[in-house]
């Protein structure tokens, strides 16, 4: 596996700190953005963002919360994540100095940068993708869909695609339409999949039991497919 370093931006005052993950070879690579879920950076992103290195990419696990900020338990976590919500004109902006932070890096290829992100992640790349930013693809798994935003026409320069459960609480089916609609009247190519009898956290092995609450558990078959579907698009759209 990639080793994994420290990567380090800031926004709007706050110090944010992601880790990064580098293939073999001096590049410029293709890179990834690789958004966490309101969990944090604790949270599964490290692993994918190695997985991704190895792959060819240059991988970054962004930071939104801070890098001195403690959610280090799921109640401290989820006021981190209420605090982005409740500024999405901030939130927006972050997530495109994270975009500028990892196109400026030297062994990038600013010119083929993509991002994924689960669940609170997923949400984010989407913002991404509404922003106007130079982005060529965004993958969306399992994340809440509405924004304070819709995307414009012109406005999405990439690929979009959404993996949906349909019976996720967090993004319901009307939620999933709206999308659609948004996306459609904005002129974007984008693929939206929805997987019957799954619910929110389908790519997190640990995300079953009554612990994580009700609406909330891994699916094999979602997690597999979707993950297949993201490397056919990365490696389509991040090509030379």
């Amino acid at each position: 596996m990639p080793e994994l370093e420290t990567i380090d931006c800031d926004h709007d005052g706050i110090a944010l700190r992601g880790r990064i993950a580098r293939p073999q070879g001096s590049g410029p690579h293709p890179a990834v953005l690789v958004m966490h879920s309101a969990l944090g950076l604790r949270h599964m992103v490290s692993e994918t963002a190695q997985r991704l290195a190895g792959l060819g990419y240059v991988a970054v696990a962004s930071d939104m919360y801070g890098r001195d900020a403690d959610y280090g338990d799921e109640m401290k976590a989820g006021a981190c994540y209420m605090d982005q919500l409740q500024n999405p004109d901030r939130q927006r902006a972050r997530i495109v100095r994270w975009f500028e932070t990892v196109a400026a890096l030297p062994d990038v290829d600013a010119n083929r940068i993509a991002a994924i992100g689960y669940c609170y992640g997923g949400t984010c790349v989407l913002e991404l993708a509404r922003s106007g930013a130079g982005v060529k693809a965004v993958i969306s798994y399992h994340g809440i869909l509405t924004t304070h935003a819709p995307a414009t026409p012109g406005s999405i320069r990439g690929e979009v695609a959404a993996y949906c459960g349909l019976q996720d609480p967090y993004a319901p089916p009307e939620t999933i339409e709206g999308l659609r609609r948004e996306l459609a009247a904005a002129g974007a190519r984008y693929q939206i999949m929805e997987f019957a009898q799954v619910a929110h956290g389908f790519t997190d092995p640990k995300a079953s039991g009554s612990s994580h609450g009700e609406g909330i558990a891994y699916d094999r078959i979602a997690d597999r497919v979707s993950w297949a579907g993201t490397l056919a698009l990365l490696e389509c759209t991040l090509a030379d």
